[in-house]
């Protein structure tokens, strides 16, 4: 029995040992139209880290020759069909200024921005690749107009800008959660300042208003006047462009407290709902709005 366990484990070892060894033979060879060949059923099968070994070898031996075109573009896209999105942007770069006129070149230009995309970083992280690849995909756009693959980079595109609103929402919100204040309306209206778009405008908006209130409210007696009159002038300024926003019950609740702390008279204030219960309250009034819509559909 131990002699046949240990023949059958030999056996194995003898041919995973040969799988190898013939990979790597092929690999170090100089046989262009066998490596050529293997390559390509390595890349229909879906072994593409293998592929992209063997037509990146093979790239040396069909320099300057008709297949040349064709290696290259194959080892690109075995890179990125295995994910290695760095290695196959490279590649398609490379591909794409040494053989403009191939008709594989349309295509590795669309894939190249599909890797700049895709290497991109979630909001929290560094946006600097996400700058690199929207400014690749704005040039391609605007030099291929009529390309086929102009609603897929268009989509990107808003996907992209979309992130960087958000990073720059969030970094501003964060001042808010650290009750600063003060810095925290700063932040919100240099958010809008450098993007009046963001499509976060409306929460934005809310945040300034609310910083300022708070802002006053914790403020010295001294300065709360002058405080809440800026208060003011946000409120005035949401209310104005967004009349029907989810936050206009808070905000005007909030109006009132301010309207009474600078010695006019107001209605009724909700003293006893605390922003929380606001929060909970624009919830439920949104998700309502949208089973609202869906029954509609």
């Amino acid at each position: 029995m131990k002699l046949r366990f240990f023949l059958t484990v030999l056996s194995a070892v003898v041919m995973l040992s040969s799988c190898k060894s013939q990979f790597e033979l092929l690999l170090n060879s100089n046989d262009a139209d066998a490596k050529y060949e293997a390559a390509f059923e390595y890349f229909n099968n879906g072994k593409y880290s293998k592929a992209a070994s063997l037509f990146e070898s093979l790239a040396m031996l069909t320099d300057g020759t008709e297949r040349d075109d064709t290696v290259r573009y194959y080892w690109g896209l075995s890179n990125y069909k295995g994910k290695d999105y760095y290695t196959a942007d490279t590649n398609f770069e490379t591909f794409v200024e040494s053989y403009p006129r191939s008709p594989f070149a349309s295509e590795a230009r669309y894939l190249r921005l599909d890797c700049l995309y895709l290497q991109t970083l979630r909001y929290e992280l560094d946006q600097t690749p996400t700058y690199k690849a929207m400014n690749a995909i704005s040039e391609y756009i605007l030099e291929f107009p009529s390309s086929t693959h102009i609603k897929e980079c268009r989509d990107m595109l808003v996907e992209l800008g979309e992130r960087l609103d958000k990073k720059a929402y969030e970094s501003a919100r964060l001042y808010y959660k650290m009750e600063d204040y003060l810095a925290s309306r700063i932040a919100f209206r240099n958010v809008l300042k450098d993007d009046s778009e963001n499509i976060y405008r409306e929460d934005i908006l809310y945040y300034i208003a609310m910083s300022s209130y708070k802002y006053a409210h914790n403020s010295i007696p001294s300065k709360q006047k002058e405080r809440y009159l800026t208060f003011v002038d946000d409120y005035l300024n949401f209310i104005g462009e967004i009349p029907e926003s989810k936050y206009r019950k808070e905000l005007d609740s909030v109006y009132k407290k301010a309207q009474k702390a600078l010695g006019k008279r107001t209605g009724d204030v909700d003293d006893d709902m605390s922003e929380r219960d606001f929060a909970k309250e624009r919830k439920k009034m949104m998700k309502a709005a949208k089973k609202a819509q869906q029954e509609e559909k």
